[in-house]
Parts: C-alpha cells; sequence; structure tokens
C-alpha cells in the first residue's frame, strides 16, 4: 500500500476558499499567523490545559502580529467581517480557549468601543484596543440570565448627577481578571434602558473571581463578576448604547465570530485526527489505510468545508452591508452542530488515545460543547431562523 506522512495535514484551508474573498497580502498574514500558532503555541496547549491556565507566552507570540491591520493589509480589508472570520477560524484550528481570548479583545471589546462608543470615545480607545494597550472584556451575561438576557438584564446602573452606580453580577466573563476594562451593561433604574459603562477591573466595589471545575475552554479563564456600589461618570458610559436595540447590534457580528470559531475547531480536529492515522499501526500498518478510517476523515473533512463555506458566505454579506439576524443564527447554529459531529468523529478515530490531551484531538472533543451553547443556544438560534422562515415568533 502507498507510504503515508506522518506529519501531513490539510493546513488551515483545504479547499483555497481564501482565495476567493481575501487579498495575498491577507492570506500572508494568515500564513504568519499560522505558523506562528503551530510553531510557539500548540506546543504549550497539553498543559495550559491541564493547569486551566493561559500561559503568558500565548498573547506574547500574538500581539507583535499586530493581527487587527496586519502589515500590508488594507485597513478596509483588515476590519471586514472576512478577514476577522479568518482570523478566528486559523486561530480556533489550534485551540478554541486561544481563539476566545483573542478574540475578546479584537472581536467583543473593539465592537462594543467602535459601535457603542460615540465618535470620540471610539477614536481614543480603538488604536489602544489594536496594541493590546488597554485590555477590555464584555460583560453582559447574567448568573440567572443567558438566554432571556434581553429582557432579563438585572444589573442596575442609577445616576447621581455625572456618575452611575452599578450593582449587579455578570458570570462567564472570558479573560476578566487579566483585562483592564470592563464594559458592563446595565440597566437604567429610571428609563429602564439598558446601557454600557467601561468600568476600571480594578475599581472598588468589583470583585473578580475565576469559575472552576470547567470540562471545556479550560486555559480561558471565565469569571464570576460582583460589582457592589460600583462609580462609573457620565463619560465613561458607552454613549451609543441606549437600549437593547444598540446591544443587538453589537452582538449581531458577533454570533458570525463563533461560527468561524465552530469552522475552525472542525479543522483543528481533522488536524488531529489525520496525524494519528497516519503515525498509528495495527495490524502491521498505519490505521490511515482502512476503509472504516478513511469514511470517518471523509465525513469530518466535508462538514469542515461545508462549515468554512458558509460562514465566508455569510461574512462576505455583512461586509456588503446585509446584516440579518436570521443569517448569523443560521450559521452559528449550524457550524456548532456540525462541530460536535466532527469532533465526535475525531475523537473515535484514535481510541482509547482520543481522550490524552497529547494527541489534540480531546481538547476539540471538550471545546466543542462550549461552542455549541455560548452566544446563542441551538435552540434560540433555530428559533431566530424559525421566525424569519414563517414570520411567526416562537418565542415566549
Amino acid at each position: 500500500m502507498p507510504a503515508l506522512e506522518a506529519d501531513a495535514t490539510f493546513g488551515f484551508d483545504p479547499f483555497s476558499i481564501a482565495d476567493a474573498y481575501l487579498s495575498p497580502a491577507a492570506r500572508a498574514a494568515l500564513e504568519r499567523l499560522h505558523t506562528t500558532l503551530d510553531r510557539d503555541i500548540r506546543p504549550l496547549l497539553a498543559d495550559a490545559w491541564e493547569t486551566a491556565s493561559m500561559p503568558a507566552e500565548v498573547l506574547d507570540a500574538l500581539i507583535p502580529l499586530d493581527l487587527m491591520q496586519p502589515e500590508g493589509v488594507d485597513a478596509g480589508e483588515a476590519g471586514s467581517s472576512v478577514f476577522s472570520g479568518f482570523r478566528n477560524y486559523v486561530l480556533a484550528r489550534t485551540d478554541v480557549s486561544v481563539a476566545t481570548l483573542y478574540n475578546a479583545q479584537s472581536g467583543l471589546f473593539r465592537a462594543a468601543v467602535a459601535l457603542g462608543g460615540s465618535p470620540e470615545q471610539a477614536a481614543d480607545l480603538d488604536p489602544r484596543v489594536r496594541s493590546f494597550e488597554v485590555r477590555g472584556v464584555f460583560a453582559l451575561t447574567e448568573p440567572e440570565h443567558g438566554s432571556d438576557i434581553a429582557g432579563g438584564l438585572a444589573t442596575t446602573a442609577r445616576r447621581e448627577g455625572d456618575t452611575w452606580i452599578i450593582d449587579g453580577r455578570k458570570k462567564w466573563i472570558g479573560g476578566a481578571a487579566a483585562s483592564d476594562v470592563l464594559v458592563v451593561f446595565a440597566r437604567d433604574v429610571d428609563d429602564h434602558a439598558v446601557k454600557a459603562f467601561l468600568v476600571p477591573t480594578g475599581a472598588d466595589g468589583v470583585r473578580v473571581e475565576a469559575i472552576g471545575g470547567k470540562i471545556a475552554l479550560r486555559p480561558m479563564q471565565n469569571a464570576l463578576i460582583t460589582l457592589e456600589g460600583v462609580h462609573a461618570a457620565e463619560a465613561s458610559r458607552l454613549q451609543n448604547v441606549n437600549g437593547w436595540r444598540d446591544v443587538a447590534r453589537i452582538l449581531r457580528a458577533m454570533r458570525s465570530d463563533v461560527a468561524w470559531i465552530a469552522a475552525g475547531l472542525q479543522a483543528g480536529a481533522l488536524d488531529a485526527a489525520v496525524r494519528y492515522t497516519r503515525e498509528r499501526h495495527q495490524f502491521d500498518r498505519p490505521i490511515g489505510g482502512f476503509q472504516l478510517v478513511q469514511e470517518k476523515l471523509a465525513r469530518m473533512l466535508g462538514n469542515t468545508v461545508a462549515s468554512l463555506a458558509l460562514v465566508a458566505q455569510l461574512s462576505a454579506r455583512q461586509d456588503q452591508g446585509e446584516l440579518a439576524d436570521e443569517n448569523s443564527a443560521l450559521a452559528k447554529m449550524q457550524t456548532a452542530r456540525l462541530a460536535r459531529e466532527t469532533v465526535a468523529l475525531g475523537r473515535e478515530l484514535l481510541g482509547g488515545n482520543g481522550i490524552l490531551l497529547e494527541h489534540d484531538a480531546a481538547r476539540f472533543f471538550a471545546d466543542a460543547e462550549a461552542v455549541y451553547s455560548y452566544e446563542g443556544t441551538h435552540e434560540i438560534n433555530a428559533l431566530i431562523v424559525g421566525r424569519a422562515l414563517t414570520g411567526a415568533s416562537a418565542f415566549t
């Protein structure tokens, strides 16, 4: 039978889908990212998972790449949904926690400032966000409110002159302990509208506690945040967030980011499975030469390519100004559903070794469960799509 190369993988874009959407300079930036991740970051991840900690070396390696404005890439393309999507895809192909860490800054925090801030706030903060001079996180979800956060937001803000007093709790806020600023969403007690505030992580009345016991996204430090009588100046309020409609405008793009991550983790699971099936010998031959193994790998590749094609087209439409909740909901729902199948196939191809960190498949297998749930559960996204299809809302 033909020889199999033990180190062969499909690369970050097996069907060259990026060629149809990105310039050569943008693709070169992604190749540099791919190389850095494989060389400098992937060797750290088994220990990071085991210890549930994010190595400082991760951001030390990523920040110099200037991924929000790569050298030689036009500013418009660098800020596009397509480029940021492929960036998330390549990051997640190595590790979902790494992708989530970077996207917390480049996606959620940056979008909150750009879309929620006044022109003056955005102009002041955006360069410092891009350089990581200021690190921030998006604090929306609460202990008792996830899917129903739009109507159930319980954190409150009370205005006294030019000062706001904020009380409440936030949960699942990734990277909060290492951030400088929290974007805290709270309900104004006077008009009941949702507003957003830039709150220093070290402000009086802010307590950040790490959430332990996780079986997914272990290196990513999620936090429970308690805010008791926290003072925020009116100047630190994001001036263009004055109701849930404004929050939804920020979140609309973020749901597509998670769909890209769901596609990327499938590519990572596929790479791990291909490496293993080329290296592992049973019955005096590589298991990659067996029919049932090849069928599973083919299904994994099919799911991965279908997911990547879907999110690339979604982002291309968003860059053309076609922003529809049902489109991003469909993409997130479908890619996360396929990711579950893809990572399960990858883990079973490794047999008992599939639960060992040293082979990578275990990380993707567990992380797919987190991706399946955050930024809208399967059911919530399905109802958004169903409402668009039928014209009738099934939300209660």
